[in-house]
């Protein structure tokens, strides 16, 4: 297949927007943002306010949804800026409370092994065999972990004095509690899914989850988060892939709101609101949340016709009544 469309400038694309029924009220501006985010990016936020059409295929009778390249009435230029500019500051919140998440289960895992061994990640007698044999792309997970780890050591390596210093004086091998601080948030939760269960579930007990099964979970689903939110890749609108498992009807109130509803559980709110739950414990007197709350009450006001809300994101009706709780029942 042959790629066809041709570069445009900035304003030809802007005047592109204008033929498909986007109003915009100040051309400069709107250049200004092309140029400095790009059309392609913005695009991810005027997408919804297109006009979308269902068909039912005659021979099939399967619903098919077409994408026309008109947008809807009163479609500002400014909605999808106001929905970038939100979704920034929704990125830069995730992050602060996944960097706290991160630096906490650092701690955890490193004080929990290191306690039997200075150097217990090395040794594959101190995790669950079958976690740590299971297959990844074909090779050990124990084995693949090891490796990533090396390839985090050797790039630490120059960028950290801490490492340099360590490898040095110390020998090749860098005890656990130092050499957690070169893992990144997708090597922690490999590591922490391979661990024996007893050691996972002390883990899961200490931020008040009893599966661990399902901690594991939100750890591997919140480091699909971070390189979400670290990529700056939209949030907002956004489906999840690597999706979480929630505990059991009655365990953790909150919870109960998204269980077997697959269209919530696909959406980012539920990942904000295990953030919420770990940030709480490691940081009691946290107003994180708050921040969250404030920022998703002032979702912007769209223009076109085709409202958008908060809903894109996941948020659940009621979500008010137990966000900002001091104390939960069932935790």
């Amino acid at each position: 297949m042959t790629y066809d469309r041709p570069w445009k400038s900035f304003s030809e694309q802007l005047t592109l927007l204008k033929t498909r029924g986007m109003s915009v009220t100040d051309d400069e501006a709107a250049i200004n943002y092309l140029e400095r985010v790009g059309y392609y990016r913005l695009s991810g936020y005027w997408y919804p306010f297109r006009q979308f059409t269902i068909r039912q295929d005659p021979q099939t009778k399967a619903l098919q949804t077409n994408v026309s390249d008109q947008f809807h009435l009163n479609t500002h230029f400014s909605d999808a800026v106001e929905l970038y500019l939100f979704d920034k500051k929704l990125r830069l919140l995730v992050l602060d409370a996944l960097e706290r998440v991160e630096v906490a289960l650092r701690v955890d895992i490193a004080h929990l092994l290191g306690k039997r061994s200075a150097f217990a990640y090395l040794d594959q007698k101190q995790f669950h065999p079958k976690f740590s044999n299971k297959k990844f792309y074909g090779v050990p997970a124990f084995e693949a972990w090891q490796q990533k780890y090396l390839g985090l050591v050797h790039r630490s390596k120059n960028k950290e004095e801490f490492v340099r210093h360590y490898l040095r004086t110390h020998g090749e091998n860098l005890p656990i509690w130092v050499a957690v601080e070169v893992l990144d948030f997708g090597a922690m939760s490999q590591l922490f899914a391979m661990m024996k269960v007893p050691d996972q579930e002390k883990v899961a007990a200490k931020y008040r989850i009893n599966d661990f099964k399902v901690f594991a979970s939100w750890l591997r689903s919140l480091n699909h988060l971070r390189n979400i939110a670290a990529h700056h890749s939209r949030l907002w609108n956004r489906n999840i892939i690597d999706q979480p498992k929630l505990p059991e009807l009655g365990e953790i109130r909150w919870c109960d709101d998204f269980i077997g509803k697959s269209d919530l559980i696909a959406k980012p709110f539920l990942l904000f609101a295990i953030l919420r739950h770990i940030v709480r414990v490691v940081c009691p007197n946290t107003q994180w949340h708050h921040r969250l709350a404030v920022l998703l009450e002032n979702f912007p006001t769209i223009q076109s016709d085709n409202k958008r809300t908060i809903s894109d994101i996941g948020v659940v009706e009621g979500w008010g009544a137990w966000w900002t709780d001091v104390e939960e029942s069932g935790q």
